[in-house]
Order: structure tokens, then C-alpha cells, then sequence
């Protein structure tokens, strides 16, 4: 497992001494993810068909060669393969000039790409891609989106039009996240590729495929390696050939996961909006109170009831944070009135969190956001698990201070999905809050500007030079 994590940059030969080909791939729904240990997906089919496929040519009797998994950000991809720290990115990686200048690309498995403009609720109105002069984007910085969103403005300013101003989101954020947030109103419209987009469009609210507006088209999508690799270069061709996506295989694969995928609750929906400004003041008493990011908790009050004080559980428990009245006025707690009063519910859903913090994941490495998101976990799966999760982790040659394809590939392996889809449910729902605060301060920022000169009432006296 050392030898897994430990950097190395030799050829498909040198991966058979080793007896395994690592790959970089991004944690998600339909490319990768662990479920009580049963790897799934469309890279870990894949994956699996090419561990078979080397295996038929190059294994010596019982000694097999492996194909090897390791979840990575999207912006941590081709740094780490480039420093050896993966053999093939086998994630949905778009050829682009830039990239072919660092790395080499196998044949794509889709051509044609389209990357398209996805609207929402409250997009603009937009006739042409010149209306998306002076609007804002949201999208990863590493994304193939970003470089041709660049491109795209050079071609506005050329013409004396306003750019487009482009928002870099989280890395942990993938595509089907990005719509979510379309489709709940929280941003203005999204940059994807037309065939994701076609799948999400399907299952989220709201969403309009804008086929007529195109910010690049002739896209390819593809596997990739270091350069100076023949063998690897040789086989992975080979491989693809035989089991693209217009193979039965491929096509089969395809069709698995890529249609009735499942999608969290929506985000930032108007009535959660509502909400979110009626208790804001609410979750920063007691973010301060109990050290915990506000946002942080009201993401997870969120999760728990959609910030709804009336919830009420099967189980007995109450308010927006969901917790037993019994526990609640009990020691250590000692807060009493969560079913009535919201303040009092959100004080004892922190305090309990505090407790868990404080006593579970209290190892001084850990840094934020990574330790109130594994707070989250440990809150969810219990604190025993939690000691399993972050045991698995490190077995697995993950790093057990980070969340995101670390830790949470850790949960995932020992006690299923349930866990890792309510920490990712709480992040985005975090993301959405942090971009619905911002847009508050800087309305309260504009109402409270100086009025301009013209709108200057005649009896107030103007400002000194």
C-alpha cells in the first residue's frame, strides 16, 4: 500500500513488475464511488474490464496485475499524475491544447461534445451567446469550461463587448452539483457538456438545455497519461477500441449510469431562501457560541429539515435541527424549549455537535472546513464508525486530515454511501448559503452607498473635494 502512494513515473512494463496500474479518478455518482466496499461506476467498470484485459496478457500464474482507484480533486488530477503519483486519469477530462501541452490522451471515448449553456429559474434572458456579455459563470478553474470561457471573452472584448465575469467554484463541486444550483435559483445558469446535461435536465426542476448556445463545440473526452509512455499509450488504444461506448459493453455501461440517477434534495429553493434570511441571526448566535461556522450549521439544519422549526420526526425529533427534546434538557446539554422556540433547537444541535468535535475528532492536525465536515460524519455514522472510517483511510494509503476523496472514500468502504451523500449534501448547501450571504452584503452594500450626485436631495450639502 506504501508502494501504491509513493511517486513513480515508469511505463505499462514497469506497472506489470509492480502489479498495478493507479487511477486518478473524481469521487462521484457516476464515474466513482464505494458502497460498503463494492466499488461503482462508470471508471470502475471500466476499470475492472482493464484489469481483466491485462490480466488475459500479461499475468504469470497466480500473480495478478491490479487496477487501483485513488479519488482525487479535479484540479489535483494532472498535477499528480504528472508527479507520478497515478498512472491513467480516468475521469471525463476534455482534450484541450493546454492539457495536450503536459500530458497525453488516449482515444476519446466521446466525441462531438458540446459544451452548452444550461438555464434556470432565474437565468437571464438570453438570444444569443453575445447576451452572456457581463453576466457571471460559475465554474471550476480547472474545468475545460474556464479556458473556453476565456476564449470566448477575448473574442467579446475584440468585438467592444462587456466580458463575462468568471466565479471559480470549489473543485469538490462536480457538474450534476453545478445544476442543482441552477435549478434551485441559487445561480444564474451553468457551462457543462451537452451529454451531462442532457441527463441532469431530466431529473432536476426548472433546467432548460440551450442547445442554440454553444460556448464550444467539437469536443473530445478522453483517458489520459504522462507523455513518454508507448506501452501504456499501445494498450490503451487497444483496450478502447474494443470497449468504447459504441461497443455493447460500453453502451451497456453507459446506459447504467448515466440514466435515473437519484438527486439530492433541492438547495436554496425559494422557500429555503426564506428561510435562510429569517434565521440567520439565529445561526450566527450560535456559530459563535459553540465555534462553529454558521453557514456550516445552518447547511446542516438544512440537511436535517430544510431549516423547518415545525419538522417533527418519527422518532421524536424536532425543529430544524432535529433533536430529541429528551437529550436536549438532559446533562450535558441542559437546553430546554427545542420544540417551541428555534433558537433554543438550533443552540442544542450545536452544542450536541460541540460535544462530538470535542470529543471524537479532536485530533490538533485536522484542519477547517475538513473537521467540521468530519464532525458531520462522526455525528452521522457514530463515533465508532468514525474511528473505522479514518482506520480504512489510512490503510488505504489516503490521507486521514482530509475530507474529500480521503476520508470519505474511507466511509464509503466501511459503512456505504449514506454518510458520504449527507456531508456532500451539507458542503453544497453550505456553497449555496455562502453565495446567498454574499449576495445579501453586497445588496445592503448598494442601499447604503452614497447617493450619486444627481440623486443628491438639494438641501443636503455635498461632500468636501
Amino acid at each position: 500500500m506504501t508502494q501504491i502512494g509513493r511517486p513513480w513515473t515508469g511505463d505499462l512494463d514497469g506497472m506489470a513488475k509492480r502489479r498495478f496500474v493507479r487511477f486518478l479518478v473524481p469521487y462521484n455518482r457516476t464515474l466513482f464511488m464505494i458502497d460498503r466496499g463494492r466499488q461503482m461506476g462508470l471508471v470502475a467498470e471500466m476499470g475492472q474490464a482493464f484489469e481483466a484485459w491485462l490480466n488475459a496478457k500479461y499475468a504469470k500464474g497466480h500473480l495478478k496485475i491490479h487496477v487501483v482507484f485513488l479519488p482525487a480533486a479535479r484540479d489535483a488530477l494532472i498535477p499528480d499524475l504528472i508527479e507520478g503519483k497515478g498512472d491513467v486519469i480516468a475521469g471525463e477530462l476534455t482534450i484541450t491544447t493546454e492539457r495536450e501541452a503536459r500530458i497525453d490522451f488516449a482515444p476519446p471515448w466521446r466525441r462531438d461534445v458540446k459544451e452548452v449553456v444550461v438555464t434556470g429559474p432565474n437565468s437571464p434572458s438570453l438570444q444569443s451567446l453575445d447576451d452572456l456579455s457581463g453576466t457571471q459563470a460559475f465554474v471550476r478553474a480547472s474545468s475545460a469550461y474556464c479556458e473556453n470561457l476565456r476564449r470566448l471573452n477575448a473574442d467579446m472584448a475584440a468585438r467592444g463587448l462587456r466580458p463575462i465575469t468568471i466565479h471559480p467554484v470549489d473543485e469538490d463541486l462536480e457538474d450534476d452539483d453545478i445544476l442543482q444550483m441552477v435549478s434551485a435559483g441559487m445561480l444564474p445558469y451553468a457551462i457543462v457538456d451537452d451529454f451531462q446535461a442532457d441527463v441532469w435536465t431530466k431529473i432536476l426542476p426548472g433546467l432548460t438545455i440551450r442547445h442554440d448556445l454553444v460556448v464550444h463545440d467539437d469536443g473530445a473526452i478522453a483517458w489520459a497519461f504522462r507523455e513518454n509512455s508507448p506501452l501504456l499509450q499501445k494498450e490503451l488504444a487497444a483496450f478502447i477500441a474494443a470497449h468504447e461506448r459504441d461497443t455493447s459493453f460500453g453502451a451497456t455501461v453507459m446506459r447504467r449510469y448515466f440514466t435515473g440517477a437519484e438527486a439530492p434534495r433541492d438547495a436554496a429553493s425559494p422557500v429555503a431562501m426564506q428561510r435562510f434570511q429569517e434565521l440567520l441571526g439565529v445561526f450566527e448566535r450560535s456559530g459563535a457560541k459553540y465555534g462553529f461556522d454558521d453557514l456550516m450549521l445552518m447547511a446542516q439544519g438544512y440537511q436535517e429539515s430544510q431549516l423547518d422549526q415545525s419538522r417533527r420526526s418519527p422518532r421524536g425529533a424536532v425543529g430544524v435541527m432535529q433533536v430529541l427534546p429528551s437529550t436536549a434538557a438532559a446533562p450535558p446539554l441542559r437546553i430546554k424549549g427545542v420544540d417551541r422556540d428555534v433558537q433554543a433547537n438550533v443552540d442544542a444541535g450545536a452544542a450536541y455537535l460541540r460535544l462530538v468535535r470535542d470529543k471524537y475528532v479532536n485530533d490538533p492536525a485536522l484542519r477547517e472546513p475538513d473537521r467540521t465536515l468530519m464532525t458531520f460524519a462522526a455525528y452521522n455514522a457514530g463515533p465508532g464508525n468514525f474511528f473505522r472510517i479514518r482506520r480504512a483511510t489510512t490503510a488505504a494509503g489516503l490521507d486521514p486530515h482530509l475530507w474529500f476523496n480521503n476520508v470519505e472514500t474511507g466511509a464509503a468502504k466501511v459503512i456505504g454511501r449514506e454518510t458520504v451523500q449527507y456531508v456532500a449534501n451539507i458542503f453544497k448547501y453550505y456553497v449555496s448559503f455562502k453565495l446567498a450571504e454574499e449576495r445579501l452584503e453586497a445588496k445592503k452594500e448598494s442601499q447604503s452607498a452614497p447617493l450619486r450626485e444627481e440623486q443628491r436631495p438639494a438641501s443636503e450639502p455635498k461632500p468636501a473635494p
